[in-house]
């Protein structure tokens, strides 16, 4: 290898590089002169280095050397081993072939041995087999004893026994159906057993709740048990991957019956909890809601605290059985549902399932948190059921509360034919008991809404305030059905007066109550938009007060009619007591009256003030009297301004606290009475001129027939008089209230009156 050109090439090769390596190290340490006396030292230090590298050199060579020689060694007997097998191997062949037929002539010795293992097994078992009926009392016995663990044990020898002997006989000769026939018969109490114990089982899981408070072990038993045939189960199907074989009664899928056995249970439990019906109870629901909320939550908390310590983690049986309980409830819900619930079996089912079931005092109790979790539980009644009961309830209760607002007026009717006068507030106002008696009910009805949730509370807001308004408008007829009965007899109702004031105070507590009850029961604005949108319920009360007040002011105007009468008469003039009697008479009609709540009583007393002052002025129009000197007509105005400030104090009396001016009206009696006393002719026109500017409703018949009263104008001054207010027609005070519009003068033209 030395001697190669290609070798010999490199080596010189390399010793040129050497070389000049060198050169460049020596003329790297020798550039300045005083380096010369170091080239002994570096002579040395570079034959240390040399030294030290051709060490290592020679160690690594020989080292590689060494494993070379090791290498070379290991082949040579890995050659020899090859070799031995070779031969070994064909040494084989040769005796395998030589053997052949001395195989064949052993069959009958591997039948025999085949024979002998089956021998041997049936032997074997020849204890169990003959055992069987004896161990079959005894699983029985410890059945009906209750000891479940021995008895399973023994029932699991039985079915081993036979297992293993048809596995056998399945093994040897599957088509052999007569054998397989013979040993499930003789093994046959063993499926009975196996039933027997499974309804032992079932009963101890129908009991479970019960059971694992008194005996917990019993129930630990019965789940190991299952535990068992579980894992039989699963070996038998594995085995069956492997023979084919299933013995009779596999798999017995125990776990999943307890699971539906435990949903049964609970399903049973459920619908048992209803002791009363509808005929026997009016409150039937009620209990049977409360009682399933009762029974749920002890047995879900016994689940949580106790069951879970019987069964294995893996069953995860609080899950399972929180799952059982929702959908039994779920179902139970519906069928009640679908019944033909009342009202308030409604309110009461609505309440239970969207407030109780997932509240403090059900599901989310705190002793079933944290695995009850009541925002992940799905809704008992699905959306469109909720709807369709919601709408049931507000179709049924639109019906009850028309039939109860038509009742209450009703009974209210038949209190003011009363012969003792109605209740009086603690402010001393008449009043009947229909406002409480209405909003009572309105405020039950929205407080059972507002259980079951805000949305419909607003909607039996506004369907109360619906009824309300139809409600107001048959007590006003009913009010004035009351007016005119009393028209036709006025003896009768003996306390007509103090009953109509009931019912116009009725109409402030209406007004009072309606705001009170949006106060309570619209939390936003939103809400109190949606109820202002419904048709204002104060004018209707207004109404009705404004009535009330007008039909006890037609009872006092008909008291009042023949003292009225007697007013600008010849008796009048010459002594009359008619205002004494008029200011009496109303004054004492005034002291019941005052039994109105104020703002009706304030703007009745102003409206009988105008009335009194217009009748007094349609008794001057009448024509009834014609003064025929100057003394009479000076007497007779004297007398009227007289009764004028009677009237007036008479009425600053009535309304007094009410801080109004009362005595405009009466001031217009004194202006008439000022155009009867004038003395001197010439001046008619402008005190008649001055009258109508400030009055500026009277009309030329007004003024005709105030002329004619006095009865010295003459034909031509009527006439002048009339055509000069004609022409110049007065601007009306906007403050101003008519009182001679509505006084009509008898049918008498103005020209036959000049006349």
């Amino acid at each position: 290898t030395w001697a190669d050109p290609t070798c010999s090439l490199v080596m010189k090769e390399t010793d040129r590089e050497a070389v000049a390596t060198a050169v460049q190290r020596v003329a790297g340490m020798l550039q300045r002169p005083d380096q010369l006396d170091k080239v002994e030292q570096y002579r040395r230090r570079e034959a240390r280095k040399k030294a030290s590298v051709e060490a290592r050199l020679k160690a690594a060579i020989q080292s590689q050397l060494d494993g070379v020689r090791t290498g070379l060694s290991q082949l040579h007997n890995a050659l020899n081993d090859v070799k031995d097998i070779q031969q070994s191997l064909a040494d084989v062949s040769k005796d395998w072939r030589q053997s052949i037929n001395t195989i064949e002539s052993l069959k009958d010795v591997k039948d025999a041995v085949v024979q002998h293992s089956q021998l041997a097994a049936a032997v074997e078992n020849l204890k169990n087999i003959f055992s069987v009926p004896e161990i079959v009392r005894e699983t029985q016995d410890l059945i009906e004893q209750g000891a479940l663990l021995q008895a399973h044990r023994k029932l699991m020898d039985l079915e081993c026994s036979r297992d293993g002997l048809m596995c056998e006989q399945y093994r040897m000769d599957s088509g052999n159906t007569r054998d397989m026939t013979l040993i499930h018969s003789y093994f046959g109490s063993t499926q009975g057993l196996s039933d027997e114990l499974a309804k032992q089982l079932w009963m101890v899981l129908q009991r479970s709740l019960g059971t694992v408070r008194r005996d917990p072990t019993l129930l630990v038993n019965v789940v190991r048990i299952i535990e068992r045939e579980e894992k039989i189960d699963r070996r038998i199907l594995d085995r069956k991957k492997q023979t084919g074989f299933v013995p009779p009664g596999r798999p017995k899928n125990w776990k999943e019956k307890m699971f539906a056995i435990l949903d049964r249970t609970v399903t049973t439990r459920i619908e048992g909890t209803q002791a009363d019906t509808r005929e026997s109870d009016k409150m039937w629901l009620v209990r049977h809601l409360e009682i399933i909320r009762k029974y749920v939550l002890d047995d879900l908390i016994v689940a949580k605290n106790l069951m879970v310590q019987c069964f294995p983690p893996h069953y995860e049986i609080f899950k399972n059985l929180l799952s059982m309980y929702h959908q039994a409830l779920s179902t139970r819900m519906q069928d009640l549902a679908s019944e033909d619930l009342e009202a308030n079996e409604i309110v009461s089912l609505l309440t239970w399932v969207l407030n109780t079931y997932t509240s403090v005092e059900m599901m989310g109790n705190m002793e079933l948190a944290p695995e009850v979790n009541v925002n992940a539980l799905e809704p008992l009644l699905s959306p469109s059921v909720v709807s369709e009961l919601l709408d049931t309830y507000m179709s049924t209760l639109t019906s009850n509360i028309i039939g109860w607002l038509r009742k209450a007026l009703e009974t209210d009717k038949k209190d003011w034919s009363k012969e003792t006068e109605p209740e009086a507030d603690q402010d001393g106002y008449y009043q009947t008991t229909l406002p409480a008696i209405v909003f009572q009910m309105f405020e039950q009805n929205l407080q059972v809404a507002a259980q079951i949730s805000e949305d419909l509370k607003t909607k039996v807001l506004l369907l109360c305030l619906q009824q309300m308004n139809s409600f107001l408008s048959r007590y006003r007829d009913e009010a004035q059905l009351y007016k005119e009965e009393h028209l036709r007899n006025r003896q009768h109702p003996h306390c007509y007066v103090q009953y109509m004031i009931a019912i116009i105070n009725n109409c402030q507590t209406f007004k009072e109550s309606i705001v009170s009850l949006k106060k309570k029961y619209l939390k936003n604005e939103a809400e109190e938009g949606v109820c202002l949108s419904q048709p204002s319920m104060n004018g209707i009360l207004d109404t009705i007060a404004k009535e009330g007040c007008s039909s006890l002011l037609e009872e006092v105007f008909l008291d009042l009619e023949q003292h009225l009468n007697e007013l600008m008469t010849k008796k009048w003039l010459v002594g009359s007591n008619a205002v004494d009697t008029i200011c009496v008479t109303v004054e004492d009609y005034f002291n019941d009256f005052a039994k109105i709540k104020r703002p009706y009583k304030k703007r009745m007393t102003a409206e009988a003030h105008r009335r009194v002052v217009v009748e007094y002025l349609r008794a001057v129009m009448q024509k009834r009297i014609s003064f025929r000197s100057p003394e009479e007509r000076k007497e007779g105005a004297e007398k009227m301004v007289r009764e004028a400030e009677q009237l007036c104090f008479l009425f600053r009396k009535l309304a007094s606290g009410f801080g109004e001016d009362v005595d405009g009206y009466c001031d217009t009696i004194v202006a008439v009475a000022e155009v009867i006393k004038l003395t001197d002719p010439s001046l008619l026109y402008l005190e008649v001129s001055t009258l109508v500017s400030k009055y500026p409703d009277i009309r030329d018949d007004h003024i005709g027939a105030l002329l004619a009263m006095r009865g010295d104008a003459s034909r031509d001054m009527k006439q002048t008089i009339i055509e000069s207010l004609e022409q110049g027609p007065t601007q009306a005070n906007p403050n101003y209230v008519p009182l001679f519009k509505e006084i009509v003068v008898p049918s008498l033209n103005v020209a036959k009156l000049l006349k």
